[in-house]
């Protein structure tokens, strides 16, 4: 899996974009990047509720009332709880099975969590990628998802493990401690 930043802004001509216009908000606004919070899967029952599985470790984000946004248009938790490794959830309106079946497959978005004792992938996508020597190794343009550990891929196509990052300024820089080799092949080519 690989994280990305989607988000919508305001075409050059002032006029908003078909997503801003779709999401309600007035020409000139810019709408805060949403950020992939899960996926709804199958029916669970004939109530209306989902499986939802769940790429954020906020579990806060299933609280009722939490809204989340889809290509379909905006989902409210009513109750969620948990079921094996993934979440049952009731989204306002859904029903019975059938409304349940067609939110099947949709991909659930919400705006970032404000919170400044944590580091976010949206954060660190655009930001300058430095060693602690000062060196400038590139921008990082994607955070891929590993099982050894996510790797911040820069816009050379360098993997950097995460692991190594010892300071971060959101969106600005990334300051590795990287071990010796790491960069080699950069360094050898003129």
């Amino acid at each position: 899996m690989m994280w990305t930043l989607r988000s919508s802004s305001s075409t050059d001509s002032g006029e908003p974009s078909a997503e801003l216009a779709a999401a309600g908000l007035p020409s000139g606004s810019v709408a805060e990047p949403l950020l992939e919070i899960g996926r709804v899967g199958r029916p669970h029952g004939t109530r209306g509720e989902v499986t939802v599985t769940l790429v954020s470790n906020r579990l806060e984000r299933l609280n009722p009332g939490s809204e989340f946004q889809t290509d379909e248009g905006t989902l409210v938790v009513s109750a969620s709880r948990p079921h094996q490794q993934r979440y049952l959830v009731h989204f306002a309106g859904v029903e019975d099975r059938n409304a349940a079946e067609a939110l099947r497959g949709l991909v659930l978005r919400a705006p970032a969590i404000v919170d400044p004792d944590e580091l976010w992938v949206h954060e660190l996508i655009g930001a300058r990628l430095l060693e602690i020597s000062g060196a400038d190794r590139g921008l990082v343009v994607a955070v891929v998802a590993n099982p050894a550990g996510d790797l911040l891929e820069l816009d050379d196509g360098t993997l950097v493990p995460l692991r190594f990052m010892v300071d971060a300024v959101p969106g600005e820089r990334v300051e590795v401690d990287a071990p010796a080799g790491l960069f080699a092949e950069l360094e050898d080519t003129p």
